[in-house]
């Protein structure tokens, strides 16, 4: 296993010096040229990430996005490294260092043989759907996110005290998650279609344990100070508008501050928003506004 990795992580570093390039579009926020690579991140638990960023020696304010979460071993094997590239460039072209680690147990660290005694880190999981753990299996990703920040913070690479952390489905949970941690280097957290244990059994609109989600997310609420931007969608089938505004009020009520929109039906299933290009002139200014109001 150990070879393994060492492997992925030499190769993804190779893919690195290939991917970097410089990329220009007239439709975006701004036109100004930006780069994307690859990183290796030598932190508590070394982490493959895409990093798209302006061109220049910066340092640039910081982004980390987290992506969702699947339960199945062999997708998360062939997750892809980059899973809303459109969205990360959206953010560097606003002057942003984006940051996209791959998840603990994702790609080639996806490594399940249970039959060896060989299981791989993976957070995602959050327990029997009876007593499902959803507040530690955020806070865990959460963890994550504060290592990169420190470690980009360390290496002087960003601007001190401005990071944004953004994140889809499971990773939109873990940021509610990092919320609730009020670290001084992060000034506002962006959260589509955020939530755990949706579609059980891969049933539309089946959470696993709603009313324990939404207990756990006012817990979160009680100690968040951060700033934070709601997105959800009236057809996403893993937090339908019903659970999404149930967890926003339990939210808010125990002391959070969160804004919440709630965006007309997209593609098949709204859940995915966040990862068609399509999508950007709907979430856009949203989000830049948001964003200028807590930058």
């Amino acid at each position: 296993m150990r070879q393994r990795l060492l492997i992925f992580f030499v190769v993804h570093a190779m893919i690195a010096v290939a991917l970097t390039f410089v990329a220009f579009a007239d439709d975006q926020p701004a036109n100004r040229p930006i780069q994307e690579e690859v990183w290796a991140l030598p932190i508590t638990l070394p982490t493959i990430a895409y990093v798209v960023r302006p061109v220049g020696d910066g340092p640039f304010p910081l982004v980390v996005m987290n992506h969702g979460v699947s339960l199945n071993q062999k997708e998360r094997s062939f997750f892809p490294l980059v899973e809303f590239r459109d969205a990360a460039m959206w953010f560097a072209r606003r002057g942003y260092m984006v940051v996209a680690p791959t998840g603990a147990g994702y790609g080639a660290a996806a490594l399940d043989e249970p039959g060896r005694g060989l299981y791989s880190l993976f957070y995602s999981k959050v327990g029997n759907c009876k007593n499902p753990n959803f507040r530690d299996a955020g806070l865990a990703v959460a963890l994550i996110d504060k290592w990169i920040i420190d470690y980009m913070a360390d290496q002087k690479l960003i601007v001190p005290e401005k990071a944004v952390v953004v994140g889809q489905s499971a990773g939109g949970w873990a940021a509610i998650a990092l919320a609730s941690q009020n670290l001084p280097g992060v000034q506002a957290i962006i959260a589509f279609a955020a939530g755990r244990g949706g579609r059980v059994d891969g049933k539309p609109n089946n959470n696993c344990a709603p009313d324990r989600l939404v207990a756990a997310t006012g817990e979160f609420g009680r100690a968040a100070r951060v700033p934070m931007l709601w997105i959800y969608i009236e057809n996403d089938t893993f937090f339908g508008p019903a659970l999404s505004k149930r967890m926003h009020e339990a939210y808010t009520a125990s002391g959070g501050s969160a804004e919440y929109h709630l965006l007309p039906p997209f593609g098949s299933d709204g859940h995915f928003l966040i990862d068609s290009p399509e999508a950007i002139p709907l979430w856009a200014p949203l989000v830049a506004a948001f964003l200028d109001n807590h930058e």
